[in-house]
């Protein structure tokens, strides 16, 4: 590393900040990436070897071009860094018929015009033995879906970013930012940099670099629980879909069983909501283990064999569950990606490009009204 002086200096590189890093290095820019921890860790939310991708996307129907394009981008970057990161697999929602789930996936068939296949309960049973739900549930499948090999995606981002010509340091907290001139002075525990330009993709931590703005962001903790099987040919990914269900106890996820973990199995939701990511336990407990139990055991029992592996991780939430994607209020050379709520994985590619656009090439390539701060009355 020669400069101290950068274009733009990213902070934060989980999953949105590997991908920022690597679309401003193809756009030329001179960029330092700057993460705290080591590259893939498992402190924040880019980890836990999976993450879905679905395009029937029951948050809102926005979303859809986003993750029709996240596709692409997923798709290219497999072109060209040699890996496969992306596996095609259906997704099954399950609900009844008046849930949040079902009604939202409705709409976003419908508003986009996506092949989604209902299914009484009796059906999700013929089709997929092991999935066992009474005659008050349905299910719409949908089969353009997947997951992302996550701890991966962040790797080969990284490691495509850096043939780029972008530095990317692991092991350095930023401890502090200020405006600088035009642009930004950033201050870290190894040296002081500044840049033209910032972008702080930093997951849990962004309220702590973003004080002045009191931006209503909380966080949660979330468990990834691994079991055994009865039968893992059971569950292989081209006899087991993806599934969401969502039950009047909360809403449970899974996913194929991809290796000898077992069955990925977790709650979407449904823990207390933090401020700091010192709050969050990150020891897998055994109310944890039982939670996930409970809801296997009624719905999915032959994968509620012996406890296999734990990981946690953390969501970062905004109050309505839409992501943040903006510049500063202050600060036009200050950019931010925060608040992804639990599903935004998916979309680090596409994000990648909004935040290029917004503090690199000034263009608008996506309608971001929803994702803007000031949807919320800051101080």
């Amino acid at each position: 590393m020669t400069w101290t002086h950068w274009d733009v200096i990213v902070v934060g590189v989980g999953g949105m900040g590997s991908a920022t890093c690597l679309e401003l290095a193809r756009r030329g820019a001179r960029v330092l990436g700057l993460e705290q921890f080591r590259l893939a860790h498992s402190r924040g939310s880019s980890h836990g070897q999976t993450r879905v991708i679905r395009t029937a996307y029951f948050e809102h129907p926005a979303y859809v071009p986003m993750v029709r394009r996240a596709f692409e981008l997923w798709y290219d970057l497999e072109q060209q860094t040699g890996t496969k990161l992306l596996t095609e697999c259906p997704c099954l929602n399950i609900g009844r018929p008046d849930s949040t789930l079902i009604a939202g996936v409705r709409r976003a068939a419908a508003e986009h015009q996506l092949a989604v296949e209902q299914l009484s309960a009796d059906d999700i049973h013929r089709r997929f033995p092991v999935l066992h739900f009474d005659e008050s549930y349905c299910g719409l499948l949908e089969q353009h879906a997947g997951f992302l090999d996550v701890e991966n995606c962040v790797r080969n981002m990284v490691q495509a970013a850096r043939r780029l010509g972008a530095v990317i340091l692991s092991g350095v907290p930023v401890q502090s930012w200020q405006p600088h001139h035009d642009g930004v002075l950033v201050q870290t525990s190894i040296a002081d940099f500044t840049a033209d330009r910032l972008i702080l993709t930093a997951g849990p931590w962004t309220r702590a670099l973003l004080q002045d703005l009191k931006i209503p962001l909380t966080l949660m903790r979330q468990t990834l629980i691994w079991f055994d099987t009865k039968n893992d040919r059971r569950f292989r990914r081209d006899r087991f879909p993806i599934y969401l269900a969502e039950l009047p106890e909360g809403t449970f996820y899974g996913l194929p069983v991809i290796n000898s973990f077992g069955h990925k199995v977790a709650q979407h939701y449904g823990a207390p909501e933090k401020d700091r990511p010192e709050e969050i336990d990150r020891r897998i407990t055994p109310a944890d283990i039982e939670a996930v139990r409970t809801f296997l055991s009624e719905h999915v029992p032959d994968a509620n064999g012996p406890f296999r592996f734990g990981q946690v991780c953390i969501y970062t939430l905004t109050p309505d569950r839409h992501f943040i994607l903006d510049v500063h209020p202050e600060y036009p050379q200050v950019a931010l990606a925060a608040g992804f709520s639990g599903h935004g994985f998916k979309f680090a590619p596409v994000v990648a490009e909004i935040m290029s656009d917004l503090i690199w090439s000034g263009r608008r390539a996506w309608p971001l009204e929803m994702f803007r701060l000031d949807r919320f009355d800051l101080p």
